[in-house]
């Protein structure tokens, strides 16, 4: 069986949301140096002021060079495809992903590192970045979403 899509074009915002989200969990160590940081006050005296516009600083940094290169994602030409409007088929061979009905890619299995269900969609990660984002929405029906989740069961994708 073949589950086959509506079209679906994800936003900008959506993208950037989802993949700064995934990369502030991926590397949550990074959150450990103002941590340690804000520790400093504990031995030397009064630097709790410093410690703290330094954390700040470099929380916010962080969180800023994150934004800054997933919005530049999206202005790439390269990446323009990602933010058309495509349908996707999905059977137990690959993920179809179709700009018409005459042009698409596959995705095997095997490119998929990882799937999360949220209360509205799916997500296929290739990589800490790249993703197919699949809301409930554009399935035709409730049976196509469970299909497609028991597809990911089955290739060890998705966790219950």
């Amino acid at each position: 069986m073949t589950v086959k899509t509506k079209k679906y074009q994800l936003n900008n915002k959506t993208y950037i949301s989802i993949a700064l989200k995934s990369v502030l969990i991926e590397f949550w160590w990074a959150w450990l140096v103002p941590v340690a940081i804000m520790m400093v006050p504990i031995f030397v005296e009064g630097s709790l002021g410093w410690c703290i516009g330094i954390s700040i600083t470099l929380i916010v940094l962080y969180i800023l060079f994150w934004l800054i290169q997933f919005a530049g994602v999206t202005q790439l030409e390269q990446n323009k495809i990602l933010f058309e409007r495509l349908s996707y088929e999905i059977d137990s061979r690959y993920v179809m992903i179709k700009l018409d009905s005459k042009r698409g890619m596959p995705v095997n299995w095997e490119t998929i590192t990882k799937a999360k269900k949220g209360k509205d969609h799916l997500l296929l990660f290739m990589s800490k970045v790249q993703f197919i984002y699949l809301p409930n929405k554009i399935f035709k029906t409730e049976n196509d979403i469970k299909f497609t989740e028991a597809i990911l069961k089955r290739k060890n994708l998705l966790k219950d």
